[in-house]
């Protein structure tokens, strides 16, 4: 069975359908045309071709929360992971660790909770061991932050304090230097994004359907190289257009690209994307134009055998690429004819 969906739009967006004029029965003869096409059968895929910005995604800005003097920064571009350090502090570096959940309160022995259970999680990520990584800090997770802090050249403490570490659920990219080396360390010290580049389309809402999350998209750099990409994020919020503006309503669309070296060196640039919402494989299919709209409602082929030719109604399905998917008293090989 073919979904019929909102057939008689999707016929007249791909092309139109002329209206049979010939007589109320479905079977009468009709004038030949001048032109036919093959029925086939072909692979069809519902698709729609968009336009999207490829970057690194919004800015943020990085506070600090340590009291002291900058002494080091790192250069805009440099991609910051667990372990390694963001900035430094009186000579100090301010470590980047792996967590949803910011340092809200020094941890020391003693202290339970989520915060705890984060940290513990990213000591043993980088190699330190002896303790039990739960929710507990103990003793023996002072004895692991102490050969941590060692490793760091910072102050062995056994304890982490608010401003010793940021949690990021990601790695980031450093977009810009707020600070200076000799500056206060409390002020606003650096933008960053995401350390990916992901593509951001403003999709229509009419095409809302064409996507999903985890499907696969293809998207063509400006060189015109192509790049997998996978929808990760579908919005709920409806972008407006202006009053008065012809523009339409719009929801954003993210796309996460696994392979980062297939970008090359792009920082930002306007991409395409082409999202495929529906295949069908190995259908029937006629041009668009052999549809012709009966005056019953639905849908019929002029099919052209010989001198003479027969109105066959037919069910349509997926439009695709000039041609449409169709199920009815049809073989592949027949003619059926295509005005000109």
């Amino acid at each position: 069975m073919i979904a019929a969906g909102s057939v008689a739009a999707a016929a007249l967006a791909a092309g139109g359908a002329l209206y049979w004029t010939g007589g109320d029965d479905p079977a009468a003869t009709a004038q030949t045309a001048a032109a036919t096409a093959a029925v086939e059968r072909r692979d069809l895929a519902r698709s729609e071709e968009v336009v999207g910005t490829l970057s690194y995604g919004e800015a943020r800005t990085l506070t600090g929360a340590k009291p002291g003097v900058v002494t080091w920064l790192p250069a805009p571009g440099t991609v910051v992971g667990p372990g390694d350090a963001v900035y430094e502090v009186d000579n100090a570096p301010v470590v980047a660790m792996a967590g949803d959940l910011p340092l809200w309160r020094d941890l020391a022995p003693g202290v339970e909770g989520p915060d705890a259970a984060q940290l513990e999680s990213n000591l043993a990520e980088l190699g330190y061991d002896g303790f039990t990584a739960d929710d507990e800090y103990t003793s023996a997770t002072a004895d692991a932050v102490e050969a941590w802090q060692e490793d760091l050249g910072a102050a062995e403490t056994g304890t982490v304090a608010v401003g010793d570490v940021l949690f990021s659920p990601n790695e980031v990219r450093i977009a810009d230097q707020l600070a200076a080396v000799g500056d206060p360390a409390g002020g606003q010290l650096l933008t960053y994004t995401s350390g990916e580049r992901r593509v951001s389309v403003q999709l229509e809402i009419a095409d809302q359907d064409l996507v999903a999350v985890d499907q696969a998209v293809a998207v063509t750099l400006p060189d015109g190289t192509e790049a997998a990409g996978v929808v990760s994020e579908v919005g709920q919020t409806v972008t407006a257009a202006e009053p008065g503006s012809d523009e339409p309503e719009t929801i954003e669309v993210t796309v996460a690209i696994a392979d980062q070296a297939a970008l090359g060196a792009l920082v930002s640039a306007p991409v395409e994307v082409v999202l495929v919402a529906e295949t069908r494989e190995d259908v029937l299919a006629v041009p668009v134009e052999a549809l012709l709209a009966l005056r019953e409602g639905g849908y019929g082929v002029e099919v052209v055998d010989g001198g003479e030719s027969v109105l066959v109604p037919v069910e349509t399905g997926v439009f695709a690429d000039g041609f449409v998917e169709v199920a009815g008293d049809l073989e592949a090989g027949m003619a059926v004819a295509v005005p000109s």
